[in-house]
């Protein structure tokens, strides 16, 4: 346990920031999951539509630092890569 006052208001400051940060990890798997579950549904046009709002989920995570720059990058372009490739699979 930390003896210093500064060092347990860092504790403190360090469990509130990982519960902030896992809420937003969690948010961001979640929309992940749910536009692969439209993407195995067929409904093009629903996943098409919730696309820009999972970018800005992922972007807004990239900005604070929650997760890195490169794999928001990733995770933008593997979830346009899926529905390149099912819109291919519909035709």
């Amino acid at each position: 346990m930390p003896k210093t006052k500064s060092v347990k208001k860092s504790l403190r400051k360090s469990l509130r920031r990982k519960i902030k940060n896992l809420t937003q990890k969690n948010n961001i798997k979640t929309s992940i999951r749910q536009y692969k579950k439209t993407i195995i549904e067929k409904e093009i046009e629903k996943t098409k539509k919730s696309l820009p709002k999972i970018y800005k989920i992922i972007d807004k995570a990239a900005k604070k630092k929650i997760i890195k720059k490169n794999k928001a990058g990733r995770l933008k372009s593997r979830l346009t890569q899926l529905i390149m490739k099912s819109s291919k699979a519909s035709l």
